[in-house]
């Protein structure tokens, strides 16, 4: 790496691309937001010095020189490898749904010092989580959270077309909940009981410790996880294959 510039930054693997026999294309989230693409040499090399810090969701600190189209990882130093998520379909699933999201709203050109530590306590919330139902809690807020930061929050207040305090509806494409009239006008408008609705403000309000010790059922929880799917593909105009997956779609 002599006479390459080179940068340290702590990152969270959020994808990997196999290169050639024995290296990863990583794409990371910097701790100041940004998106970041590096290759690690010899990543899928058993017992290589960068394998264990390259895997997905790993939290680590890396030194990455200046290639001609990519980065390339000369040092890693492991900071959090959210080992609790290994050997677990559910957690992985759950991780990787919060992976995606990420992916979809940082940047190579925009600092964004909220992404970081948001999607770091989100998987350590997944670690955490007792059950299903608390992990489709965590995917869910972390999804409603994000994408709120991001321009995307929900109208959940009153009515998104009229005002009217008294909603009954939910629907993503007109931007959040409808009373029982406007809602007879938009197709596909979901029909949604005082909980639910409250519940959706709260995955907002409430943080990742306060949402591990709520009760919750898992058909409530499933409930609020694909309103929160619905949403964000919605506004991202994509699919999410990994919530996808997760919910079972």
């Amino acid at each position: 790496m002599a006479g390459r510039r080179t940068k340290r930054t702590r990152a969270l693997v959020l994808d990997t691309i196999k290169l050639g026999e024995q290296d990863l294309i990583l794409t990371l989230l910097g701790e100041t937001g940004v998106q970041l693409r590096a290759v690690a040499k010899g990543a899928r090399k058993p017992g290589g010095r960068l394998a264990a810090r390259s895997e997905l969701f790993c939290e680590s600190d890396f030194l990455i020189a200046e290639g001609r189209n990519l980065g390339i990882v000369s040092e890693a130093t492991t900071v959090d490898a959210h080992a609790g998520l290994r050997g677990d379909l559910a957690r992985v699933s759950a991780a990787s749904a919060v992976s995606e999201l990420s992916l979809r709203n940082c940047y190579e050109d925009a600092p964004d010092p909220y992404l970081y530590p948001i999607c770091s306590r989100a998987l350590r919330a997944c670690e955490e989580a007792k059950d299903r139902a608390h992990l489709l809690l965590v995917v869910a807020a972390f999804s409603i959270k994000l994408l709120s930061h991001c321009g995307w929050r929900p109208e959940l207040d009153s009515c998104v077309a009229c005002g009217d305090p008294a909603v009954s509806r939910f629907s993503a494409a007109a931007g959040g909940v409808l009373c029982s009239s406007c809602a007879q006008s938009i197709a596909g408008a979901e029909e949604l009981n005082k909980e639910e609705i409250s519940w959706l403000r709260s995955l907002i309000s409430l943080t990742f410790d306060q949402l591990l010790m709520a009760s919750m059922t898992d058909a409530l929880a499933l409930r609020l996880a694909l309103l929160a799917h619905r949403w964000a593909s919605s506004q991202l105009e994509c699919r999410l294959r990994a919530g996808e997956f997760f919910l079972g779609l």
